[in-house]
């Protein structure tokens, strides 16, 4: 029972994560029908991103580390939106009215240029972040422990996927992003500036990737340049379980990966973890290529 639990709270603190990096793609998808693949490499510059800023400003030393975190993240998703919104200027708005198989290849040159810019800055070996960061209190919870670091990883995520589910429901920018995923020619019609609209989602989308690198980093306490393709990947496939360009799909697909993939190493093979992942994914698009929450949400509007 014991081993269960924890797999289970192991499993919704990285599929939260997970969710994270999902809702990026999903939402670049939902505007302009494209995979960014670049997303996963900048979740990756979060991580690294995020370790630089701990390293040099020891923010948990000045203001604690609940603030420290906090403020960090900030910094992060911040630097991180600027980077997305710099890739959609570089690489995708000049082919925005381009063939579609255009943007992919930009997006797969954008990929491995970010890749091999984190491994020329910082390089090829794993990089580690302070062990002293989060506290490593352990609580009860009906009689089971409970890593706290699982619980705050856990709430941060799903705090920042409620607060972007509310963002695109109930305001006036949520509404134009919803208007431009159903039809950008009826949203310019409408005043609408649709790449305005298309750069936020750029901006949100890889803010929340690099929240999610930072929490990687601070989870596990090791990073690698390379750690996007492996998370973007799963991250991918979350997207697909849920229904890409829904996002509660993304947020639901991504919970539920984390568990399967948590519960699929500890009573099957940790080797098979990976194997498994992929598994549900020729699964889902074999019986519902939709996904489980099927249509995008904007298309119920």
């Amino acid at each position: 029972m014991e081993q269960f639990f924890q797999q289970l709270t192991n499993g919704l603190a990285v599929g939260s994560i997970y969710a994270l990096i999902a809702l990026g793609y999903t939402m670049v998808y939902g505007v302009l029908k494209l995979i960014n693949f670049a997303h996963s490499d900048l979740f990756t510059l979060g991580a690294y991103l995020g370790l630089s800023l701990l390293t040099s400003l020891s923010l948990t030393d000045r203001i604690g580390p609940v603030a420290g975190f906090f403020v960090l993240a900030f910094l992060v998703m911040g630097f991180i939106a600027l980077a997305g919104a710099i890739l959609d200027r570089v690489a995708y708005r000049p082919l925005r009215e381009s063939p579609r198989l255009s943007a992919v290849v930009s997006a797969l040159g954008a990929s491995i240029f970010l890749q091999n810019t984190i491994m020329l800055i910082y390089g090829a070996k794993f990089q580690v972040y302070p062990q002293n960061i989060l506290p490593k209190t352990v609580i009860s919870f009906l009689g089971m422990p409970i890593p706290l670091v699982r619980i705050m990883v856990f709430l941060v995520s799903v705090a920042m996927m409620a607060g972007l589910y509310l963002f695109i429901q109930k305001t006036r920018t949520g509404t134009a992003i919803r208007a431009a995923a159903i039809d950008q020619g009826a949203a310019r019609l409408m005043g609408i500036d649709v790449n305005r609209v298309i750069l936020l989602v750029f901006m949100v989308g890889p803010a929340l990737g690099g929240a999610a690198g930072l929490m990687v980093g601070l989870y596990y306490g090791q990073i690698n340049f390379t750690m996007g393709w492996g998370y973007g990947l799963k991250a991918f496939t979350a997207a697909i379980l849920g229904g890409i360009g829904n996002i509660p799909g993304a947020m639901v697909g991504g919970m539920l990966l984390g568990l399967i993939e948590a519960l699929g190493s500890a009573y099957l093979s940790f080797a098979w973890k990976d194997a498994i992942t992929f598994l549900v994914l020729i699964l889902i698009l074999i019986i519902r290529p939709t996904g489980l929450l099927g249509e995008r949400v904007a298309e119920k509007v």
